[in-house]
């Protein structure tokens, strides 16, 4: 007479368990499964029996570790007596802080990409180099010796301003003049859209200290907004002693923002939103943290074949990612928390015929019994699963394949 025993199989994977894998059942000459032949407990006396007649097994799939088991009665009976002769270890069922995280691979670099555009005439005489950073109201390049600067803004320059003027483009003017101090807020609304005397006298301001003409006047040779407070030059594409055409790209930038892309597996998109959590293991295999900024909304292929969709993750430190471009990283993001749960490590499940799942519990003396148990959510990386059973508490020892 044989029973059913603890089967153990290699870890492949992390995801959550699958029922109805199986895993220890050899195959007959019609190529169905049997269960295996295993030896018994001892021959001294006929052992109950404890697997019901046809009862079958199942293994946790996703972890690729578990035991084959059977229950008789109900799947909410516990079954005690429980003999299990297989390679086994034990671990801890433990209580506190548990996280669903996401491990994925990503691209650490800056955000934000533009293209500076020249509308002056003349001859290039100064360009930035690669690497370089420009703040807001610096001089970005100069072309027959005068210079081109860079403002904070989110409305391009279309047009020359003058006094009497009103539009978006003048409001980004005066909001760049007060911030860089060349107008007090008591004299000119960072928010008004009129260009009137209070404008007129910070663009003299900033016309003096460029040492250009105070004219008062703003023409769309002078200035270039972009939404950044800071530029970080990624290519330069004009040459020194060169013509400078009319709309020709003088230079690419970046803001000096670190940024993290990922290209997240589409079937993974509803659990991820703005705002989670995020674990980010940088080269040196050092960690740092960061939040979720924005999640796409439309799926590509990538060049395996998966629909991804683009995830942007922003560092909380900045200075701790260093100054890498392209870099390749690992993050983990956090999608849910749960405080105060039971969890125990997910190669501790064990999947039952009649659905659900239960874990060994060993007691006083060595006594096992199988728990049913209700899975909550799954830590990946910790490889730990939260868990509701009837009389499972914390610091009870669980079984788990040997190592």
């Amino acid at each position: 007479m044989s029973t059913t025993q603890p089967v153990h199989s290699a870890p492949s994977g992390d995801s959550e368990p699958t029922p109805g894998r199986t895993a220890g059942l050899a195959a007959d000459p019609a190529g169905q499964a049997t269960e295996p032949r295993l030896k018994p407990r001892r021959p001294r006396r006929r052992r109950r029996r404890i697997v019901a007649a046809g009862a079958a097994v199942a293994v946790v799939g996703a972890a690729g570790i578990g035991y084959a088991v059977s229950t008789s009665g109900s799947s909410g009976e516990k079954n005690k007596n429980w003999t299990n002769t297989s390679p086994t270890a034990l671990a801890a069922v433990t209580q506190g802080r548990l996280s669903s995280r996401i491990p994925v691979s990503g691209t650490l670099g800056y955000a934000g990409s533009y293209k500076i555009v020249n509308k002056a005439s003349g001859t290039f005489t100064k360009l930035p180099r690669v690497g370089q950073t420009i703040k807001s109201g610096q001089v970005m390049y100069r072309v027959d010796g005068k210079p081109v600067i860079f403002l904070k803004g989110g409305t391009p320059v279309y047009r020359d301003l003058k006094r009497g003027l009103k539009g978006a483009d003048v409001r980004a003017l005066n909001t760049a003049l007060v911030a860089l101090g060349y107008a007090d807020r008591s004299d000119l609304n960072p928010k008004s859209t009129y260009y009137g005397w209070a404008t007129e006298d910070a663009v003299e301001e900033l016309q003096d200290k460029l040492g250009l003409d105070e004219t008062g006047e703003v023409g769309t040779d002078l200035v270039v907004f972009l939404p950044r407070d800071q530029l970080r030059v990624t290519e330069v594409s004009a040459t020194n002693g060169t013509k400078a055409g009319s709309d020709m790209t003088v230079f690419s930038a970046s803001s000096t923002d670190r940024q993290i892309s990922v290209d997240l597996e589409a079937s993974n998109q509803g659990q991820v939103k703005p705002g989670d959590k995020v674990t980010i293991t940088l080269p040196n295999l050092k960690t740092t943290q960061g939040v979720v900024t924005a999640v796409g909304a439309v799926a590509k292929k990538s060049d395996e074949g998966t629909l991804t969709v683009g995830v942007t993750i922003r560092p909380l430190d900045k200075k701790a990612t260093g100054t890498l471009d392209k870099a390749p990283v690992q993050v983990s993001i956090v999608t849910e928390t749960e405080n105060s749960v039971l969890s125990v490590p997910v190669n501790s499940l064990l999947a039952l015929a009649g659905g659900g799942y239960a874990v060994e519990v060993v007691g006083t003396g060595g006594a096992r019994t199988l728990v049913p148990v209700t899975l909550g959510i799954f830590d990946n990386e910790a490889g730990k699963v939260a868990v509701t059973g009837n009389g499972l508490t914390a610091g009870q020892k669980v079984v788990v394949p040997a190592s």
